[in-house]
């Protein structure tokens, strides 16, 4: 049982969500209030991931998928775009060495054709160096969109059976995830216990449509470069007063 100490009351946790997915959202809308470029707000939400990510290995959390770039964000200034993507080539740079020392093992979800070569180096620079660890797995949604992650299984699947390595019987639920881009996570924790969305909006947004079935979710206001450990503490507080029954009673 994990206690918090506060002024106002003491918050007492013994569920830890053992996957926890992040929509990080509001990076532009944060620099807009401080008079500063958007690209500005994805440098502090860049700071953000790194604390959050800290904090959710130290009560335990065994996955963490941040959605950074979806499919659908390619449509944005192309400026930005070319700032988003040279992101993670200064987070992995910037915080690899303190990853490496908190356990945490990197991977990634998502399409790397139209990834810069740069940025696809930086992350599979890192990939191999925390390949080791057994922690915490910090997992980036990268060009990321989960209708094409299921467009993708479903080709896969038909040109197996096209191929007589399946019969159309042997497909279940269970098959199909094995096909998803999420089939490389631990097999208990493929599907998130807990969504947060920052900024205020109320939507998903293409993110882990299959895996997010049953997830609780928990939407904030508060804008992404400002959601810190204290945020997360908020939302796993929220997920602890929640009674998860799958479909049951």
């Amino acid at each position: 049982m994990f206690g918090l100490n506060r002024k106002t009351k003491e918050i007492i946790i013994d569920k830890i969500p053992k996957h926890i997915g992040i929509i990080m959202d509001g990076n532009g809308r944060w620099a807009k209030k401080r008079l500063k470029p958007r690209v500005f707000g994805h440098k502090a939400g860049m700071d953000a991931l790194q604390n959050v990510t800290i904090k959710a290995s130290e009560l335990g959390v065994r996955v963490l998928t941040v959605y950074a770039f979806s499919t659908e964000n390619w449509s944005r200034p192309q400026d930005e775009v070319s700032f988003i993507m040279n992101l993670p080539v200064e987070f992995f740079d910037k915080y690899v060495p303190e990853l490496n020392r908190n356990n945490v093992r990197i991977q990634m979800i998502g399409q790397t054709n139209r990834l810069p070569k740069e940025t696809l180096d930086a992350l599979n620079r890192a990939i191999k160096e925390t390949r080791g660890n057994s922690g915490l797995v910090l997992n980036f949604a990268l060009n990321y969109g989960g209708r094409d992650e299921i467009t993708s299984a479903v080709k896969l699947i038909a040109q197996d059976v096209l191929d007589a390595k399946l019969n159309p019987d042997d497909i279940t639920e269970d098959l199909i995830a094995n096909y998803l881009m999420t089939d490389n996570l631990p097999y208990l924790y493929r599907n998130p216990d807990l969504i947060i969305r920052t900024s205020g909006e109320l939507r998903l947004s293409n993110f882990l449509p299959w895996q997010s079935a049953y997830s609780e979710l928990y939407f904030t206001p508060v804008l992404w470069p400002d959601f810190n450990q204290d945020e997360l503490m908020k939302a796993i507080e929220d997920y602890n007063r929640r009674h998860r029954r799958f479909g049951g009673v």
